[in-house]
């Protein structure tokens, strides 16, 4: 069975440089193993938010979001059997006050202040060796041909998103089409990864199939999500819909006119450039309108 999750990690430094790490207990999938402190996001929690709480509960100290630092994702089969693709925001955080103390009955055991040194010796999960710069990329497990994904009632999505710009300084929308949620509004180009899909790699392909573009990831703009607890499913199913977002900076050095492949999946109705001003007289998503304020703040610089 493949199931999915989404994962809020912070990158936490004492004034001496050393990084807070935690040991996995034996209540996790992996004892034994030390990780950056987080964890999963839960149903209609933004992932800023949550590395805020798994820090309290795992290390007993408050902390700062002050930067996301990065977005990935990895699959790994679990002591059951079931493959897990998880999707990890690392933000870097601060302290702002607590006494450190490892998590009561739960999933990690320990917390401690370690030098570079000191981590190089551990045994780490490998998204903290990758975070860390102390490890190669982690291998991810492979689903067998026959496993299907979970569909649970309720839903946990994690999406890639580009606020893309050409050398003009113009901006790429998308229209959502008929008969989907937010129908006949202007978009970002993106969408949901598919099970093990790395953020990147899914904005790459969503960018192909909704506009024909091919775009160059320059930086990450922050992340957002939408809750909605009575959305409705295919066929009208209600479902508990919980999305959350992570926004690109992207440019499109060779643009062309955008078109729509068939592999968009009917989602998206059209794409186009627009000037700034163009676009601020459309009729934008959140999402959309957010960045194209980012851009336009980004280009009066």
């Amino acid at each position: 069975m493949k199931i999915r999750r989404v994962g809020a990690y912070g990158v936490c430094r004492d004034e001496a440089g050393r990084v807070l790490l935690a040991r996995n207990s034996p209540l996790s999938s992996f004892p034994g193993l030390w990780t950056l402190p987080g964890g999963g996001v839960e149903q209609g929690e933004h992932p800023d938010d949550a590395v805020v709480r798994e820090f309290a509960e795992e290390t007993g100290l408050s902390v700062r979001v002050d930067a996301l630092r990065t977005v990935t994702a990895d699959v790994f089969r679990l002591p059951t059997g079931e493959l897990e693709h998880t999707d990890r925001v690392i933000y870097d955080v601060c302290s702002r006050g607590g006494t450190l103390a490892p998590e009561v009955s739960g999933t990690t055991e320990t917390v401690e202040w370690l030098t570079a040194e000191d981590i190089g010796r551990l045994p780490l999960m490998p998204f903290t060796a990758v975070a860390l710069g102390v490890g190669g990329a982690a291998e991810s497990d492979t689903p067998d041909g026959d496993e299907e994904l979970a569909r649970p009632q309720r839903v946990q999505r994690f999406g890639a998103y580009a606020a893309a710009t050409d050398p003009d300084g113009r901006i790429l929308l998308t229209r959502i089409a008929a008969g989907y949620p937010g129908a006949g509004r202007w978009h970002l180009p993106g969408g949901g990864t598919d099970h093990g899909e790395t953020p990147e790699a899914a904005l790459a392909r969503e960018l192909i199939e909704e506009t024909s573009q091919h775009g160059r990831v320059t930086g990450l703009l922050g992340m957002s999500h939408r809750y909605d607890p009575s959305a409705l499913g295919p066929e009208g199913v209600p479902i508990d819909w919980h999305v959350i977002r992570v926004l690109f900076r992207v440019s499109i050095d060779v643009p062309t006119e955008p078109s729509v492949t068939e592999e968009a999946g009917g989602s998206t109705a059209e794409a186009g450039w627009f000037t700034l001003a163009e676009a601020k007289a459309l009729n934008l998503t959140e999402l959309a309108a957010t960045a194209v304020d980012r851009v336009g703040a980004e280009q009066a610089r």
